[in-house]
């Protein structure tokens, strides 16, 4: 049997017979010919059935779209006037000489590629994620973890596997999802690897880990889900929350970079640009930003700031992204250092109107850790296991967090942020919607 050869391999073999695996996208039956456009993983390819052979017509007309194939066939140099520029194999196809149906697929409820509403799309999602928009969209987003990850492992930083069942909430509130444990326990689904990654720079200096999370806020918008993978790192020997961006913006840029010169049919299916890097990504106190805006002064950035300042960060400075900084001490995390009685060395970092990061320079003195825990209304035996790392001895450091989700959202521009999770939750779906759990 003739080994497979994948679509994305066809230009190279001109004038050969082969044999492809995959499925059918598209069936079209003109006149006495029948076409195929035929997909697998690494890309598309038009096949033909010429007319003579009875059986083989046959065949190919019960094959319908998601039917999962074997074919055979030689692979021919189109005319010229039959050439598709610029389309992946578009200047040859397949000439088919046997079918071999693998799987047949039920008739299909609706155009996988047609326009269709987010909760359609949802509540179909094994069918459609077979479609050419959520191909593109988790394409590039696993461009994105494996540029990250070359970004920070090529830094020095060591790779991790954060924990997603922890003791208590890391982050020290109250929106966290509750687990039955052994011996009549009680354990929480981790709202963030930050406790842990802090605990790794105690032992190995630099540590980035891409971890699941979990937020049971019962928020139902465009920004939030209830599972969500973050992309954190957390380095050691820091002077300041300015080491730490300088960081940030340096992995941003690889990745943009990397996702850019990869991806750019994906951004040019989506209509929208590669995002702007500009020379330096600018970076704004919030006071200055809501001065910048003519805005009364908050103690955070509403979303309609953060669109604002980064269109203006855009149009002064060609960066879709913006740092914000000095945020109020007691708007952020227990960790986050002060930077004198109110403000604090915590930033955002803006993209194309959304927050998608939050990091900081954290406090590394045993002591005013205890300190800061109680003064937040907490219990500083329940951080006992985390406060070993300070105890005895952790250097200065900082880190912070990217939301894949929201980074994947703004890089193509998505609606809802719903959209770049391969299986969304949220407060209304596991799946399917919850009110609709007990009529399937």
């Amino acid at each position: 049997m003739k080994e497979r050869t994948l679509i994305g391999d066809l230009a190279q073999k001109a004038g050969e017979e082969v044999v492809i695996n995959g499925w059918v996208d598209v069936r079209r039956d003109q006149g006495k010919l029948v076409f195929f456009d035929f997909r697998d993983r690494s890309g598309t390819v038009q096949g033909v059935v010429l007319p003579g052979d009875e059986a083989l017509m046959t065949l190919a007309k019960e094959a319908r779209g998601e039917f999962v194939v074997s074919v055979a066939g030689i692979v021919n140099k189109r005319p010229e006037k039959n050439v598709q520029e610029g389309k992946v194999n578009g200047d040859i196809e397949l000439e088919i000489k046997g079918i071999e149906i693998l799987a047949k697929a039920a008739e299909l409820p609706f155009d996988k590629d047609g326009e269709l509403n987010i909760e359609t799309r949802f509540d179909n999602r094994p069918y459609t994620l077979r479609s050419r928009r959520d191909q593109d969209i988790f394409t590039v987003q696993a461009t994105i973890v494996d540029a990250y990850r070359h970004a920070l492992s090529s830094r020095g930083f060591m790779d991790f596997q954060a924990p997603a069942l922890v003791g208590g909430d890391a982050e020290g509130g109250a929106a966290v999802f509750k687990v039955e444990y052994y011996n009549d326990r009680t354990a929480y689904l981790a709202t963030s690897p930050q406790l842990y990654k802090q605990i790794m720079v105690g032992a190995f200096e630099r540590a980035f880990t891409i971890a699941k999370i979990f937020r049971a806020e019962k928020s139902a918008t465009t920004r939030h889900l209830s599972e969500l993978t973050q992309m954190d790192f957390e380095m050691g020997f820091v002077k300041d929350e300015f080491d730490v961006m300088q960081m940030l913006e340096d992995v941003i840029r690889d990745v943009v970079t990397t996702v850019g010169e990869k991806h750019a049919d994906v951004f040019e299916r989506f209509a929208v640009p590669v995002p702007a890097l500009g020379q330096k990504f600018p970076i704004l106190t919030l006071a200055e930003a809501h001065e910048t805006l003519g805005v009364a002064a908050e103690d955070d950035m509403t979303p309609e700031h953060e669109r604002a300042i980064c269109e203006w960060a855009l149009k002064e400075h060609g960066s879709d992204f913006v740092f914000i900084t000095k945020f109020p001490v007691a708007a952020r995390a227990f960790y986050t250092m002060s930077d004198g009685p109110v403000l604090s060395r915590g930033f955002d970092l803006l993209f194309r109107g959304l927050e998608i990061n939050s990091g900081a320079q954290r406090i590394h003195d045993y002591d005013e850790m205890v300190e800061r825990i109680e003064s937040r209304g907490m219990d500083p035996k329940k951080f006992a296991f985390y406060l070993q790392a300070f105890k005895y001895g952790i250097p200065p450091h900082g880190g912070c967090s990217t939301g894949l989700e929201r980074f994947t959202a703004r890089m193509l521009e998505l609606g809802n942020v719903k959209e770049a999770s391969s299986f969304p939750r949220d407060m209304n779906r596991i799946d399917i919607l919850l009110s609709q759990a007990d009529e399937v």
